[in-house]
């Protein structure tokens, strides 16, 4: 990934982040997926009442890209700390972990953390989820792209 896509990233993750709908927590996120054809995907958190219903910023950006039919991801950048000014580095969740896992190749998808433009964090996503379970996991002797088994 380039320096001039990171920014770009981070800079649409501070704008969805404006739109977090968090009541509860107060915890605002946002994330800001970036395709391989550079095309960018941008989601929110979004809270419930109910909690368990609640969807992290993360899974929204994967979720809007793979209903549009993207299905190839270079990296994401993901900007979340309480109402106000993002303070601190917010890294993603066990479940956005594993979705990211189900699209991405581990060793190549990178996540950036961030609080600004110029104060980040970048990881692959190997690091994050190591030994992880994978599509190539269930699917045996089938090509990987094909999932007539689901």
């Amino acid at each position: 990934m380039t320096e001039n896509e990171r920014t770009r990233l981070i800079k649409e993750a501070l704008r969805a982040r404006e739109f977090s709908y968090s009541p509860y927590s107060g915890y605002r996120v946002g994330a800001a997926l970036l395709c391989e054809d550079g095309r960018i995907y941008a989601g929110c958190n979004v809270e419930n009442a109910a909690y368990t219903p609640t969807n992290c910023a993360e899974r929204t950006a994967f979720f809007k890209a793979v209903s549009e039919g993207e299905r190839r991801f270079k990296a994401i950048a993901i900007v979340g700390s309480p109402a106000g000014k993002p303070s601190q580095y917010a890294f993603p969740c066990g479940v956005c972990r594993q979705v990211m896992r189900e699209f991405c190749d581990p060793e190549n998808f990178l996540v950036v953390t961030a609080i600004d433009e110029n104060t980040y964090k970048q990881r692959r996503l190997s690091e994050l989820l190591p030994d992880s379970f994978g599509p190539e996991n269930v699917k045996g002797d089938k090509e990987k792209d094909d999932d007539s088994f689901l």
